[in-house]
């Protein structure tokens, strides 16, 4: 396992922006998949997007030319730029990540990661 903490959460108008970050510890950073979620009260997590060791990534349909996952190896970080935020992105995020995929290409939307953050509210106001 890893340790992972998220910043970056906030409030925000429809139609602007939030980046989050997530800070990773504990292990070769970069050479497995990570990725963010995302949970609304009442609902299920969802997988949010992934990325693996060569910077391939893959993206929910509800959130694809909004939202960016990236990573910065040299500072063992991975991001969420998220724009044109609606209201129903309102959720707790989280950011997660599995050495034991170490290796993988193209990680899955619905892996089950065994590493999480303690998450980051983002509130998104009509």
């Amino acid at each position: 396992q890893v340790q992972l903490v998220e910043s970056g959460g906030g409030s925000v108008q429809a139609g602007g922006s939030l980046r989050l970050s997530c800070l990773v510890f504990g292990h070769t950073y970069g050479s497995y998949c990570m990725g963010w979620f995302r949970q609304a009260p009442g609902k299920e997590r969802e997988g949010v997007a992934v990325i693996d060791k060569d910077g391939n990534t893959n993206h929910a349909d509800s959130v694809k030319g909004r939202f960016t996952i990236s990573k910065d190896n040299a500072k063992n970080t991975l991001y969420l730029q998220m724009n044109s935020l609606k209201p129903e992105d309102t959720a707790m995020y989280y950011c997660a990540a599995d050495p034991r995929t170490t290796g993988w290409f193209l990680c899955p939307l619905n892996y089950e990661f065994n590493s999480w953050g303690q998450g980051t509210q983002v509130t998104v106001s009509s």
